[in-house]
């Protein structure tokens, strides 16, 4: 990923040194099992540990690997450089190459989802506080793009945190999905290394131990997180087009913070444009590109082959190091965006009275109107409102036929603002599990 999209917590878990670390932490652990086990001399084992504070020569591993065409080999190598080739023969015992990259691969999943819940969690803290500040901030809703019926900013805020929150508790199993290591050997059955050693190395790393594994990690766990990586991205471009829409010159209901100094248009100076929330639509489309890849890496050949490899060294370190940089961006769009309750209400009225047409219909329904009548009379002014720029509540006490039903108070009750906004705490209490202030 582009250092322009890309944070250094997470970008360091994908760099050549955290995975050579990563690596050597695998070996060293299962030569203390191995040793434990009297497999190898413990004298052989603690030797191992001698290249703790090494800091593994990326260049030189490289190096090796550009004769070997084996970057584990070229590590094993490198490795036997630092504590000796006496020392270092027992390092890798019964183990495979798999062995080291599925659960290193899964080390660093884990603590990259560490890394995405924290982010969630900055996210959901800052949709929580708009929601609150704008619970009784009425706009208008809208369905196929179209007024519809009024609702507040703080249930838009209330919904898109629902959303984020469900979002966070499938990261949450995701994690503990793909939180598992294999130290099986070949072909996973343990012929050359005792269950032990994965139990032992898998303890140390914080993992399980794969249930049963072939000579890779079952790749149906590593499709669940990236699905889950898409999912959330998903739901990050649901808020950032919904900002989008509201920051269109026309609506104009809110819009991204526009700092001191920042220019919207090389030739237009009057412009501010969305270019968050449209950098955030572009970066979930990158974050989603890595699910069907990720889902093709579930079939592979009998017991391994490595086809699910290349796929893995590019959608790993791209997908995760890519959403944490957008849950992070949006967090900030959230938390700083700029929004005009004056607008919203301009907006909703720019259609006089309109977008009370249910509750006009609801009420001559029960006043013993047929629907089909009520809805004809009904319509019939609301279409004066949209051809005419007539007001709707005029219209209506000006109908011979709607005033047979309901009284001028009937009518005059059913533009009752209020009316739409009556269960907000309600919903407030199942979304944030408390009783608003």
């Amino acid at each position: 990923m582009i250092p322009r999209y890309a944070r250094p917590e997470m970008t360091a878990i994908w760099s050549p040194e955290t995975k050579f670390r990563i690596w050597y932490e695998i070996e060293a652990h299962a030569c203390d099992a191995q040793a434990e086990l009297g497999v190898i001399p413990k004298a052989n084992a603690e030797a191992v540990w001698r290249a703790k504070d090494v800091e593994f020569d990326v260049a030189r591993i490289d190096e090796i690997e550009a004769v070997t065409k084996h970057d584990v080999i070229a590590f094993l190598t490198h490795l036997a450089e630092h504590i000796g080739s006496e020392d270092a023969r027992f390092v890798h015992q019964g183990m495979t190459s798999s062995d080291v990259l599925d659960t290193t691969l899964n080390v660093q999943l884990v603590r990259a989802a560490d890394i995405l819940l924290a982010d969630m969690d900055k996210l959901l803290a800052a949709l929580k506080r708009r929601a609150l500040e704008h619970k009784d901030t009425v706009r208008i809703g809208r369905s196929h793009g179209i007024h519809a019926e009024p609702t507040t900013m703080g249930l838009t805020f209330a919904r898109f945190y629902a959303e984020m929150a469900r979002g966070r508790e499938r990261l949450e199993r995701a994690r503990e999905e793909v939180a598992t290591g294999a130290i099986s050997g070949a072909v996973g059955t343990f012929a050359n290394i005792d269950p032990h050693v994965e139990e032992h190395v898998c303890a140390q790393l914080g993992l399980r131990p794969e249930p049963i594994s072939t000579q890779v990690i079952p790749r149906d766990r590593h499709a669940m997180f990236f699905a889950t990586l898409g999912v959330i991205a998903s739901s990050m471009e649901n808020i950032a087009i919904e900002i989008r829409h509201m920051q269109r010159t026309e609506v104009l209901e809110a819009e991204e913070f526009f700092s001191p100094g920042q220019k919207g248009s090389s030739a237009m100076p009057h412009k501010r444009n969305p270019v968050l929330t449209e950098n955030l639509t572009g970066l979930a489309r990158l974050v989603r590109m890595a699910v069907i890849p990720a889902m093709e890496n579930v079939a592979l050949w009998h017991e391994r082959d490595i086809s699910h490899s290349s796929v893995e060294r590019g959608i790993a370190p791209d997908a995760t190091i890519t959403l944490d940089f957008a849950l992070n961006r949006l967090a900030g769009v959230v938390d700083k965006l700029v929004v005009y309750p004056e607008t919203m209400l301009a907006n909703m009225n720019k259609f006089k009275g309109l977008v009370m047409s249910q509750r006009v219909l609801l009420a001559l329904t029960q006043a013993g109107v047929s629907r089909e009548d009520a809805y004809r009379l009904v319509q019939r002014n609301a279409m004066k409102v949209w051809e005419e720029g007539k007001d709707f509540k005029e219209e209506l006490l000006a109908d011979a036929e709607v005033t047979a039903a309901l009284s001028r108070e009937e009518i005059e009750e059913k533009f009752d603002l209020g009316y739409h906004t009556k269960h907000v705490d309600t919903i407030f209490a199942r979304v944030f599990g408390e009783k608003p202030a």
